[in-house]
């Protein structure tokens, strides 16, 4: 990574004065604007700066979020787009409600464009309506979790979409989904550039794993992990009412464990976490199954937590098996665990009682928090300042406790993973006392 690689496109140089600051008061201003110049430094760490003082080389950091006090679009004339893509995640409606708020009530902007069923929204063949939203329409969407302007999967013909934005006059677009949605905004807005025309593209990064790189926590996450606390509560109370009961509980993590890592940690009655970053053995003497059946014989429960994402390796990889988005269509592991935990203990007669739980569905759908309803409410607000000031082809992210700005395609670059040398697993491993490795010599 260089310095360079994180400057962000802008669309031009802002000539408009803020209704931030023509709002403020002399006596008591309300805003401290953000300069270009502002950034946030990636690694804080003294031997980062020792060693770029050495070298004269210029640091790697993100640009600061936050308004400006000129802005590049003059808001009486601006229209704006919404847009929600991918997988259900707590907080989507409160991102909605929030850009709607800061658009309408900061900027004075009016015209606010709901596009409904994501990309499919901007494709004629589909005659997707499109809503007029307004702060009233709002007002207590952040109640109920889900999107209030519907979902989809699936590329879509870039052309088509950015014909429709210029038929629609949209000046800004505030995309909301995940690396995939993120890619999808970035072909939008070179098909945008290609065409020299002004329309900025807003990234708000959503991912219930947290697992968009560079960007330290994301909406949603933090809500999934508190609904897992209850539900591993509850499960080992399940499985200590029986003997040498078992409790395994499946939960999201497609390539990253990081729901099912801080979710063990923050109940501390999980015995095993499986996750993708990981392989484990099944059999033999260091494999999962004994490691557990030697809990049972000393404790006579145990209760497991496996990322849906772990495992894989014990399927049968099948030819261009993906979903709409592109992903590699993930084999059940929570099925297949508990049919081998069965099927080895019966074979052995070792007495045992298995519940499975798989909650994923409801805890997506739930609405947010109150941690990460504020979370997303900064991160709406920082979009809007940020796109209405000129920049485009971002993503707002949040790094060593600051929000930033970044170019998507640094951000959708690579998967954020669990250092598994790192702290957090050790911690995972501290709290659950399994094996640092169940796999054999």
């Amino acid at each position: 990574m260089k310095y360079e690689d994180f400057l962000v496109t802008s669309l031009g140089k802002g000539g408009v004065i803020s209704p931030l600051k023509k709002n403020q008061r002399a006596d008591s201003p309300v805003y401290k604007f953000v300069n270009d110049s502002e950034r946030i430094l990636y690694d804080v760490s003294l031997e980062n700066f020792n060693r770029c003082k050495e070298s004269g080389e210029i640091p790697v950091s993100f640009e600061k979020a936050g308004p400006r006090e000129t802005i590049y679009f003059e808001p009486a004339k601006t229209k704006v787009g919404i847009i929600t893509c991918g997988g259900l995640c707590p907080g989507l409606n409160n991102v909605i409600r929030s850009l709607v708020n800061e658009l309408y009530y900061r900027y004075g902007i009016s015209r606010i464009l709901g596009i409904k069923y994501g990309f499919e929204g901007l494709i004629p063949k589909y005659n997707h309506s499109v809503i007029e939203l307004t702060t009233t329409m709002v007002s207590n969407i952040h109640l109920t979790g889900g999107t209030f302007l519907g979902s989809s999967r699936g590329d879509q013909d870039v052309e088509k979409m950015v014909d429709t934005l210029e038929i629609m006059n949209i000046n800004l677009l505030f995309c909301i989904g995940g690396d995939g949605t993120l890619r999808g905004a970035h072909d939008i807005h070179k098909e945008i550039e290609k065409r020299k025309i002004k329309i900025c593209v807003a990234g708000i990064p959503k991912t219930i794993d947290n697992d968009i790189d560079l960007i330290q926590k994301s909406f949603g996450f933090e809500t999934a992990f508190s609904i897992a606390n209850d539900i591993i509560r509850n499960a080992h109370n399940e499985a200590e009412g029986a003997f040498n009961g078992i409790a395994l509980i499946k939960l999201m993590g497609r390539d990253s464990g990081f729901i099912a890592a801080s979710a063990a940690l923050s109940i501390q009655e999980v015995n095993f976490v499986l996750i993708p970053e990981i392989t484990f053995d099944l059999y033999g003497q260091r494999g999962f199954l004994r490691v557990l059946k030697k809990r049972l014989e000393e404790r006579h429960h145990a209760v497991i937590v496996v990322a849906e994402g772990a495992g894989q390796e014990f399927f049968e990889a099948a030819v261009n098996d993906k979903d709409a988005s592109g992903n590699i269509r993930h084999k059940d592991i929570g099925v297949y665990l508990k049919d081998k935990i069965s099927e080895e203990y019966k074979n052995k007669n070792f007495p045992h009682s298995i519940k499975y739980i798989d909650p994923s569905y409801i805890i997506r759908s739930a609405p947010a928090n109150a941690n990460d309803s504020k979370f997303c409410n900064l991160l709406a607000q920082n979009a809007v300042h940020a796109a209405l000031a000129g920049k485009t082809d971002f993503v707002v992210g949040f790094w060593n406790n600051h929000f930033t700005l970044m170019p998507i395609p640094m951000v959708v670059a690579k998967r954020k993973k669990i250092d598994v040398d790192g702290e957090l697993w050790w911690n995972v491993l501290e709290a659950t006392g399994q094996p640092i490795t169940m796999k054999n010599p």
